[in-house]
């Protein structure tokens, strides 16, 4: 177990039952070369990856005697929304249940603990699930959301005198692998004609990076908000390009494992609803959403608004599009042989009745 415990930070964060124990352990065997990404969190090394009491959603009922664990959004979300407002609390009590928010350094990191059952939603970038499905979890897609390209972006120093993606050959460039970074930048050293083995890929975790970025250990780090936001106005780096203009083709998931789907249709369908008007006011409410996320971001209200504008703020139905680019990904991972066998992303794809059943009908008048 030293050797594993060295590979993944994730256990390094917490002590583990003996039976999560023997779980990573086979877990780790098929993903030796891999960890799991989208992040929620921010620069913190000592983020746990499964929430203690303290975590319990405000206003819960501590007499339920189930509890539904959601992955804790510390960016501009509608989950975020969703823990502050304790709106999803209050709807879940009538049903026997109370909200809890896991905090954990990126979508990797969250989907192992999704079939630890350490969690029940999660909420990444299109990479996470695919290697999730690569190593054989009952890995389920609930909605879709929108790409949010801006709010990812590789990161320079500031004085640096790259100018341009094609200056990246050679140099060292992190990222959590197998997330939303490691994509995009794979995406745009194609654009450039270079391929990943042109860079010296550094995989590290968001809180792990942020330290090595500062430190000039990396010469670029591929990163979402609100790192991104931190460490320009910190001046310590610049966004050398983004996710915007087409450079992301993907979509954000909200994903369950298959067991906790079976069982809690009713519970995912108000979850569900509950999104989706939270992403309608965060829309709407570019201040109001500002001032209630300042604390848990870190950042002051203005600036978040400046952020807001990076996101769209929309839940999407799921179409045969968006599976099929999802295999795409998928295929793609595989030819590069980051992933261990072909993955058939359509496995953790509900029916259209099964959709139809828990996605909330303003989101489904979309298609």
């Amino acid at each position: 177990m030293r050797y594993f415990k060295k590979k993944f930070t994730f256990w390094e964060n917490r002590r583990i039952t003996r039976r999560h124990a023997l779980f990573a352990f086979g877990y780790s065997l098929v993903l030796s070369t891999t960890l799991f990404s989208c992040s929620n969190s921010p620069d913190n090394s000592q983020q746990q990856a499964v929430s203690s009491a303290s975590n319990v959603a405000s206003g819960s009922n501590t007499t339920a005697d189930k509890v539904i664990r959601i992955v804790r959004s510390k960016q501009l979300t509608a989950l975020a929304v969703l823990e502050q407002k304790g709106i999803l609390a209050e709807r879940l009590k009538p049903l026997g249940y109370r909200v809890e928010w896991p905090e954990f350094a990126a979508g990797p990191q969250q989907l192992e603990a999704l079939n630890a059952g350490a969690l029940d939603i999660a909420s990444t970038a299109e990479s996470p699930p695919i290697f999730s499905q690569a190593a054989g979890a009952p890995l389920v897609y609930l909605a879709a959301n929108s790409s949010d390209g801006q709010s990812v972006s590789l990161l320079v120093p500031k004085n640096s005198p790259i100018q341009s993606v094609k200056d990246l050959k050679g140099k060292k460039v992190a990222f959590q692998k197998a997330s939303i970074g490691h994509y995009l930048i794979l995406r745009a050293l194609e654009k450039e004609g270079l391929k990943l083995s042109d860079i010296e890929s550094v995989s590290l975790p968001p809180p792990d990076a942020n330290v090595a970025f500062s430190q000039g250990k990396v010469s670029a780090w591929f990163i979402w908000e609100p790192f991104v936001t931190r460490n320009v106005q910190n001046g310590v780096g610049r966004v050398l390009v983004d996710g915007g203009n087409g450079l992301r083709d993907t979509n954000n998931f909200i994903s369950t494992n298959r067991k906790f789907y079976e069982e809690n249709r009713e519970v995912i369908k108000v979850f569900l609803e509950e999104v989706q008007k939270a992403q309608n006011w965060a829309k709407n409410n570019p201040k109001e959403i500002s001032k209630l996320l300042s604390a848990t971001t870190q950042l002051d209200p203005p600036t978040l608004e400046i952020m807001h504008k990076k996101y769209d703020f929309t839940l999407i139905p799921i179409t045969e599009a968006i599976i099929k680019k999802q295999q795409e990904v998928a295929d793609k991972w595989y030819s590069l042989g980051l992933i261990p066998k072909k993955v058939n992303v359509r496995d953790g794809f509900l029916t259209t009745e099964q959709y139809a059943e828990i996605t909330p009908q303003e989101v489904l008048a979309k298609k």
